[in-house]
């Protein structure tokens, strides 16, 4: 089974690159910007990520974004991922990016967008592995925040693809955003959020009515509500869960108690993804590994994470078509062994 995981090809679709921020990039950066970071040793950060909910790990995680300062600083962070990509055999990735983590230490828009993509432009002539950047909102921050960022991202269409909702769920609901999400789907950004992780399963239902989502980030909630179940077999709105994350930030007590497989076989669009992998303990190919070991599950079974990522994602159907025949191919290959 882990050889099986491990040359599996994969599709992400809920990554944060800040969250892929590793402690000794962090001190690498830290030292090349002349930036203080509140610990002595990459380890001691380490250490750190212990977390009891989402907001301590909120935390910690502003606190390591300090260091990317500069757009090199921003290629180095996302092409640090990519080699994870290339490692863990994803062909595709959509990535989240906070603008207002940045722009509100005085980085300029543009210096985080173009360092980014600049990293992803690279990844698809080095390695083949395609992308697209979706800029988050931070639900913390009020409406006009987020209205003002929307305005600095109409430049770059040609950079990133949607918006999407991320940050504290508790408190801050769907319906605050609602206005902004119009705006931006007139301007023809597609659209996610965050919703259904420590918040209630009607931030789904919301995030899907309120906010015209095209798939919901974590949504493991939506086991609360027999009827919004009923609503995701039917309509298939895809669920971008992140078990290891679910775990670190004790949505769930153990991976044996996560609902992924459950979700999986009740007929739910479900994809595995790895959230914030510095910060969480594991990438793509560990996020899969620990569901494997915890659940019974058919090989099968964890292509169609795959599948369903595919389905999902936001290429074209001509892309989707070849990703599916690679995944199939894979599995058919495997099986006659």
């Amino acid at each position: 089974m882990q050889q099986f995981i491990e040359h599996m090809p994969k599709v992400e679709l809920h990554l944060h690159i800040e969250g892929t921020l590793e402690p000794e990039l962090m001190f690498e950066l830290a030292k090349r910007n002349n930036v203080s970071i509140p610990f002595a040793s990459a380890e001691e950060v380490k250490q750190a990520y212990q977390f009891h909910n989402l907001q301590s790990f909120l935390d910690i995680y502003y606190q390591g974004a300090n260091v990317l300062v500069k757009e090199q600083d921003f290629f180095d962070l996302t092409w640090a991922y990519i080699e994870h990509c290339q490692q863990d055999n994803v062909r595709h990735c959509e990535i989240f990016f906070d603008p207002q983590t940045h722009t509100a230490r005085g980085v300029e828009f543009d210096t985080v967008v173009n360092g980014i993509h600049k990293a992803l432009a690279q990844a698809k002539e080095q390695y083949g592995i395609s992308s697209h950047l979706i800029m988050c909102f931070l639900r913390h921050l009020d409406e006009g925040a987020a209205f003002d960022t929307l305005k600095q991202a109409l430049t770059h269409k040609d950079k990133i693809i949607g918006v999407g909702l991320d940050s504290s769920e508790l408190g801050h609901p769907p319906e605050k955003f609602e206005r902004v999400f119009q705006e931006a789907i007139k301007e023809g950004f597609l659209t996610v959020a965050h919703a259904g992780e420590e918040g209630p399963s009607s931030n789904i239902q919301d995030a899907m009515s309120l906010l015209g989502v095209s798939r919901v980030d974590h949504g493991v909630r939506c086991v609360d509500d027999p009827k919004l179940i009923e609503t995701l077999q039917v309509l298939q709105v895809p669920l971008t869960v992140c078990p290891l994350s679910n775990i670190k930030l004790k949505v769930f007590e153990t991976m044996e108690e996560h609902n992924v497989v459950e979700l999986l076989r009740q007929g739910l669009c479900v994809t595995i993804n790895s959230d914030d992998p510095s910060y969480f303990g594991g990438y793509m190919t560990e996020n899969f590994l620990q569901v494997a070991m915890a659940h019974p599950i058919e090989v099968d079974e964890l292509a169609q994470f795959t599948r369903n990522a595919i389905k999902a994602s936001f290429i074209d159907d001509s892309h989707k078509q070849q990703l599916m025949q690679e995944i199939n191919h894979y599995v058919d290959a495997f099986q006659r062994k």
